[in-house]
């Protein structure tokens, strides 16, 4: 790591030169100046600036103007010996990193000015990352060449300016999630907060605690005050995947949220009201899940507002190509150290194939190959298809005659708890439905639900 360094604003020699000594042996680089308008030329190239107050000509409140002007990464750490509490209150509210009234010791100095650089390096640890952020999800990181998903780069360009609320739909691993950071990203709350929160995975009895947080002793095992997510959100985004699977009870609670931004804490009557975009996405169809009475009409028209139709890979298999260099070459490097090869049969291999996974299907398939191959060419004999996937047949070329499809649906869940044992989640992992959709159906059916 390289050395840090201090500009030493102070124009009193002997204190300077101290300061010098003190700041030399202990690893940093210095610039010294004995004048505001002497470091001038220096403030630049400043990893921290320690300035005296009182200064001739240009005075330490100006020094730290031009700072924020000049290099506003730069922390900037006062002294004085004139000045008062005020004072330092108003440089900090100017944006000075810290205060020293003199006389200090230096050895306070050094944890004053250790510290100031140590929340410098968070901060632009923490640019940083937004920063690869915001380049991982612009469009030339969503790969999509085929028209269908041009439409959807504008629809997204069209949108995202906009709090309207955005509903995704589309199979699972398809790519909702990416798509709703690109929005995220590309709007004017790119810069606050995007809590993603993934409804089948919180336990319905810790769902409302999750979301909408909860006051100290609000139930047992309560032993501090917890902000949800929503709060979490403030002034950002939130995205609440598979929305579809959200109970009923916490249906209420949502749709207050969408219609008035606002909620209450478990455990509190007092409402808090909230800044929040809010983006939904489903692998369901929630027309039919309204239908059955297992999702709220209101709420399902206050998410509907900007719908938007995530198209499967079967619907864009001129992306695959892309799609399967990215991987290839990913995941190459990372298990061989070199990027991966895609010969002319490995490519029509994965053409011909149906993706019932869609995108992270492709991806884990690449993944595996690329594994178990024994050189970083894929060839088609190296391609390792799910070959228990088939594509599903029109209803009239399978479906047993005299037999419905409500009881062919049931024999096929009756043999799908037959070989998972009777275990529910192994049972709807078979399916390809969730938890909630497996328990829904056992219930229509008169079998027990209950794990």
């Amino acid at each position: 790591m390289s050395k840090k360094r201090v500009l030493v604003i102070e124009d009193e020699d002997k204190l300077r030169r101290v300061l010098e000594l003190q700041l030399s042996s202990s690893g940093y680089d210095l610039d010294l100046a004995p004048s505001g308008e002497a470091s001038l030329r220096f403030i630049d190239r400043a990893d921290l600036i320690l300035t005296d107050l009182k200064l001739p000509e240009m005075d330490g409140m100006q020094v730290l103007a031009h700072a924020r002007q000049m290099n506003p990464s730069a922390p900037v750490v006062v002294m004085t010996a004139f000045g008062t509490i005020e004072n330092a209150v108003e440089a900090m509210k100017r944006g000075a990193a810290d205060f020293l009234l003199k006389p200090f010791s230096l050895d306070h100095l050094t944890a004053i000015i250790e510290k100031a650089l140590e929340v410098r390096a968070l901060r632009d640890e923490n640019r940083a990352l937004k920063e690869e952020l915001g380049r991982r999800y612009q469009f030339d990181n969503i790969i999509g060449h085929s028209p269908n998903m041009q439409e959807i780069f504008q629809t997204i360009l069209r949108i995202a300016p906009s709090r309207a609320t955005v509903l995704l739909c589309g199979e699972s691993g398809v790519g909702k999630d990416l798509i709703a950071r690109a929005i995220h990203y590309h709007s004017p709350r790119r810069e606050k907060p995007f809590v993603k929160i993934n409804c089948t995975a919180i336990p319905e009895n810790l769902m409302e605690s999750e979301l909408f947080g909860y006051e100290k002793g609000a139930f047992t095992g309560a032993n501090i005050t917890k902000p949800g997510k929503f709060e979490q959100a403030d002034t950002g985004t939130v995205f609440l995947d598979e929305i579809g699977d959200v109970p009923a009870a916490i249906q209420v609670k949502l749709l207050r949220i969408l219609q008035e931004r606002e909620f209450e804490r478990l455990g509190s009557n007092k409402v808090r009201h909230i800044d929040v975009r809010i983006l939904a996405a489903t692998n369901v169809d929630l027309r039919a899940a309204l239908e059955q009475g297992r999702f709220r009409e209101d709420l399902y028209y206050r998410l509907n507002v900007l719908p938007l139709n995530i198209p499967s890979l079967r619907e864009r298999k001129e992306d695959i190509p892309f799609l399967a260099k990215h991987f290839v070459d990913k995941f190459g490097r990372e298990s061989r150290g070199e990027p991966g090869q895609l010969t002319d049969e490995g490519l029509s291999k994965l053409m011909g194939y149906h993706w019932p996974g869609n995108v992270r299907e492709l991806e884990n398939v690449i993944e595996r190959s690329l594994l178990l191959s024994p050189t970083a060419t894929l060839r088609g004999v190296d391609i390792k298809l799910d070959q228990s996937s088939k594509p599903k047949p029109a209803v009239s070329d399978f479906l047993p005659e005299g037999v419905t499809l409500e009881e062919h649906e049931q024999s096929i869940i009756r043999e799908a708890l037959r070989r998972a044992n009777g275990n529910k989640s192994q049972a709807a992992r078979l399916l390809g439905l969730t938890r909630n959709a497996l328990r829904y159906r056992l219930d229509q059916m008169g079998v027990d639900s209950s794990d």
